[in-house]
């Protein structure tokens, strides 16, 4: 029976309308709104993509509001659009549809989720709001909806198999003789390179070192190429911290020598404090990557706007610790204000 249901395509799910305002509509004039949640499969393996498609018909006079990014754990979602408003298949306009309204409308949201988590797993109830011309917002929701998520392991129910002993070997001396051979040769060959190439003049052999690019201006070209980008508008705001995270800590390493790539935000801040940087810069990276991680690893969902204040703050990090930015002379100003003469 379960294999039958995880090869249905398009499972739909029914949804309840809530009323914002319980005294806004009449059964005479309210709307017949609709929502409806399909999903492709009922059984995945761990880290699959499952496509999820909500459709809202509505009077064309109505309007859908989107949320700006979903938390459905635990279920993660990895893609997330919305196209226009277009024409119902349902037909003609609604009980509730104004004159001015025409025919139906439906709007649609697509999603792509996956998860990281083993067993039936359940995609909690999604609302989606819908205002009226007046201003009145009903509220839909979706049922809950079941997933199995199986292992991509391998099967290991059978039964433990005895230690079996090592193989022996037999030994022909005989053939090994040539490779024994090839790698005299060899290694007579790599000598003899070897010395030729320390005889050889030191102006033939070397050759100038191309400089590597200041590590300032890599971090702000990969900050910049982060804020072109379109993860915030596509909800990927978990996302955008790791990357903006992953900038900051390449530079502290490259600029500031400390392996920041592989160490936690406690180590990071402890390397700062040892090379010297002041109190102030050092408070600065300790707040900025707190941010950082609690969006990787709390769950916070922070609106865009402060997303992009924070790439605000990254570049005055670099700015304060790359010797170019004014940050950085009143930092060298302060602490040798405090040094005895």
């Amino acid at each position: 029976m379960a294999g039958l249901m995880a090869a249905l395509v398009g499972v739909c799910v029914g949804v309840t309308a809530l009323v914002a305002d319980p005294g806004a509509a009449t059964a005479q004039d309210a709307p017949d709104l609709r929502l409806a949640m399909e999903v492709d499969t009922t059984e995945i393996h761990l880290g699959d993509p499952v496509a999820v498609r909500l459709a809202v018909d509505h009077p064309t006079d109505w309007v859908v509001h989107w949320a700006d990014s979903l938390d459905i754990a635990p279920f993660e979602v990895l893609d997330y659009a919305v196209s226009a408003p277009g024409a119902s298949p349902a037909g003609g306009a609604s009980a509730g549809g104004s004159a001015a309204g025409g025919g139906g409308a439906r709007s649609v949201a697509a999603l792509t989720i996956t998860s990281f988590e083993l067993g039936e797993l359940e995609i909690p109830p999604i609302d989606v709001a819908v205002a009226a011309p007046d201003g009145t917002v009903q509220t839909l929701l979706t049922d809950p909806f079941r997933i199995g998520v199986e292992s991509v392991g391998l099967d290991e129910s059978g039964d433990i198999r005895e230690i079996k002993a090592p193989l022996s070997i037999s030994r022909n001396w005989w053939a090994l003789l040539p490779w024994l051979l090839l790698a005299a040769a060899l290694g007579t060959g790599a000598l003899y390179l070897h010395r030729r190439m320390q005889a050889r003049p030191a102006a033939e052999i070397v050759k100038p070192r191309i400089p590597p690019r200041p590590h300032h201006l890599v971090a702000l070209e990969a900050l910049d190429e982060l804020e072109r980008s379109s993860l915030l508008e596509r909800g990927q705001v978990k996302r955008w911290h790791v990357r903006v995270s992953e900038i900051i800590r390449a530079y502290v390493e490259g600029q500031l020598e400390v392996p920041a790539l592989e160490m936690t935000t406690g180590e990071v801040v402890s390397g700062l404090r040892t090379a010297a940087l002041g109190a102030r810069i050092t408070d600065a990276f300790h707040g900025f990557l707190s941010r950082c991680d609690l969006v990787k690893f709390a769950k916070l969902r922070p609106d865009a706007d402060s997303s992009r204040e924070l790439l605000g703050a990254a570049r005055s990090l670099v700015e304060m610790t790359s010797g170019r930015g004014p940050g950085a002379a009143d930092e060298a100003a302060g602490e040798g204000a405090g040094e005895p003469r």
